[in-house]
């Protein structure tokens, strides 16, 4: 139970932050042989109801943002707002969808290692601080249907550990030269659905296999991670980290990635494997 509430208060701070949550709460895993669930579709049950816990804290967190948001997409553009609001929701979301459906077991079958996550969190890390480094000239009414796209082909990247969805999103919105906060926006706006959708989905699945874990520690978990999201949706509102340069977070990212690494390789070393 301890450890359960200990995963979900690492979440959301973690889930706010472009670090990647499923890495850090792999990374207690693989340091710690004492995990709520100890099977796989246990763990996966686990998994979701921090996600759970996540996803609505979000929506009430940022409800209000987001929904002014919306209605500022596609102002400045031709054609029908409404169409190209749409069509930037759909396009963001049918990447990552389809990508779940045909590669989400292989993923996490070949690349549920500490290397995968590594390579994830040091390839993210600099992606973001290169695309930080972009000129920020447009603002969310000039985004469109493209930039949906692009969105989405980011999301879909975030099934490989370590890479984040809030991460992949963040960094592909500055990339598209969108301002810091603009940016910061679109990433919640085109995240949010795919992480319920998902979670949803997931549940279900879960649900209708049977499997659905000890449920003294989902609630707890999914507990934790709500009120550890809703309390870091607030802090990051308060330091206004929606306008804030990527560098930390992408010095942070490398630097985890490289300990989990040579972690890694020590380990090999150590049980004599070539």
């Amino acid at each position: 139970m301890r450890r359960a509430i200990v995963l979900g208060l690492l979440q959301g701070p973690t889930e706010m932050a472009p670090v990647s949550s499923s890495a850090h709460t792999s990374i207690l895993r693989w340091i710690s042989e004492a995990e709520p669930g100890a099977d796989a579709a246990a763990r996966k049950s686990f998994e979701v109801a921090l996600h759970g816990g996540t996803a609505l804290a979000l929506a009430l967190a940022m409800g209000g943002p987001l929904r002014s948001a919306w209605r500022r997409v596609g102002e400045s553009g031709t054609g029908g707002r409404r169409r190209r609001r749409l069509a930037l929701l759909a396009l963001s979301a049918g990447p990552p969808a389809l990508a779940g459906y045909v590669w989400e077991r292989p993923i996490e079958r070949y690349l549920g290692g500490p290397r995968a996550s590594a390579a994830g969190l040091l390839i993210g890390g600099v992606a973001m601080a290169l695309a930080d480094g972009q000129e920020q000239t447009r603002s969310i009414e000039q985004a469109g249907p493209a930039d949906g796209l692009a969105l989405g082909i980011a999301q879909a990247t975030a099934l490989i550990p370590g890479v984040s969805r809030r991460g992949a999103t963040l960094t592909a919105a500055r990339a598209l030269r969108f301002r810091r906060s603009d940016a910061d926006l679109l990433s919640w706006l085109t995240a949010l659905p795919v992480i319920v959708g998902a979670c949803a989905l997931k549940g279900l699945r879960l649900r209708g296999s049977g499997n659905t874990g000890e449920p003294a520690e989902l609630a707890a978990g999914a507990a934790a991670a709500f009120a550890s999201t809703l309390g870091a949706a607030r802090l990051f509102a308060r330091l206004r980290m929606g306008t804030a340069p990527l560098a930390p977070f992408s010095i942070y990212r490398c630097v985890l990635g490289i300990a989990l690494l040579s972690r890694r390789i020590a380990g090999v070393r150590a049980e004599g494997r070539p």
